[in-house]
């Protein structure tokens, strides 16, 4: 089982940016590059829900609430993969994970991202 270390949460008002990373552990070599691999959020009282998702050849999915201010992309050799979030809303206020699409049951500890309405 992958689990994944998110970092690059923070406080940030709304209009802002965030990028966050998501590494795999060392023990992922030549699993990594052929995943999937998504950013999910949990927000308070809410489901987890994925926003976005980057094949192993690149192709990128988004949710609708985040189409347009979200991108995520994805370095092979250092098997991280990024989310750069601007235009930032509170209902944007969420833990963040990445995980593998479809996920495993072995969430990371995430990376909180709060931003005050």
């Amino acid at each position: 089982q992958v689990q994944f270390v998110e970092s690059g949460g923070g406080l940030v008002q709304a209009g802002g940016s965030l990028r966050l990373s998501c590494r795999a552990p060392r023990s992922i070599t030549s699993t990594f590059n052929p995943l999937t691999i998504g950013w999910y959020r949990q927000g308070p009282a809410k489901q987890r829900e994925l926003v976005a998702s980057i094949s192993s050849a690149r192709n990128t999915d988004y949710a609708d609430s985040v189409k347009g201010r979200f991108t995520i992309s994805r370095d092979n050799s250092r098997k991280t993969v990024y989310l750069q979030m601007n235009s930032l809303k509170p209902e944007d206020t969420a833990a963040y994970y990445c995980n593998t699409v479809p996920h495993n049951d072995n969430w990371g500890q995430g990376t909180q991202v709060t931003v005050p309405s």
